[in-house]
């Protein structure tokens, strides 16, 4: 029924079992993956399983892959990327490759900015082997717990997935990846949402995330191209801004 394809889109389900949690007096997504909720919850001591901020769920020891440990409290006052990733997966490493770089670069810049590595490898020997290539710090290993909440803080469903974080924790890009490889300079970033973007093999997953407006324009003009995204960009804005003034994704 119509109503029940609403309720698909309004809650961005693109596959099956979920379990999305909302809050009945105000309609707002308390919790997007019941599913590893209940699995990592069974006594429901943590009910109502609301959001609860990154440093809260982070918080604990880090590693570096020297084999010193820091204080997630050393994260404060940084951008953060949260690297979900394996050595298993070969999407995963040939991201590693250009995040190591993007890293010095922005490193170099002078901006404040920190990677969290949180492995999804299957052992311990492979973690360290994996973490071994990269410069910034990681979940312990051994620290399933941890893991798996932060897992469940983002709703992750696929690695690799890099959620770039202001210095107060707020989201500002779930999706890093796209951005890394589109913007190897890193002359974008912490890369905020563009209301307007030029269509890539690499930003197309976007289309299986909700309803997207495309625009056909000739691209041997460019100046075609520029006065279309002129066009539209006040339009995306407008919506933008309507859904942010409610508190939800647009």
């Amino acid at each position: 029924s119509l109503f029940q394809l609403k309720l698909w889109n309004k809650y961005r389900v693109s596959n099956v079992p979920s379990l999305i949690f909302i809050d009945a007096s105000t309609g707002k997504v308390v919790c997007r993956n019941g599913l590893l909720v209940i699995r990592d919850d069974p006594e429901g001591l943590e009910f109502p399983w609301g959001p609860k901020p990154f440093s809260e769920v982070a918080a604990g020891p880090l590693l570096r892959n020297n084999g010193q440990t820091i204080d997630s409290s050393a994260l404060e006052g940084s951008h953060v990327g949260v690297y979900f990733s394996a050595h298993w997966c070969p999407p995963c490493r040939s991201l590693t490759r250009v995040l190591v770089e993007s890293y010095r670069k922005i490193k170099e810049a002078g901006q404040k900015f920190e990677i969290l590595f949180v492995s999804a490898d299957r052992s311990e020997d492979s973690f360290k082997q994996y973490f071994s290539e990269m410069p910034w710090v990681a979940v312990p290993y051994a620290d399933e717990a941890r893991r798996s909440r932060l897992n469940r803080l983002y709703g992750i469903q696929g690695i690799p997935t890099l959620i770039v974080l202001d210095p107060k924790g707020e989201v500002i890009t779930r999706q890093g990846r796209v951005e890394v490889l589109n913007d190897v300079e890193c002359r974008e970033f912490p890369w905020h949402p563009k209301p307007v973007l030029e269509l890539t093999d690499s930003n197309a997953v976007q289309l299986n995330e909700g309803p997207c407006l495309v625009l056909f324009v000739d691209s041997e003009d460019d100046g075609e191209s520029e006065a279309a995204k002129q066009l539209i960009q006040p339009i995306a804005e407008k919506i933008i801004a309507k859904y942010k003034a409610k508190d939800e994704e647009a």
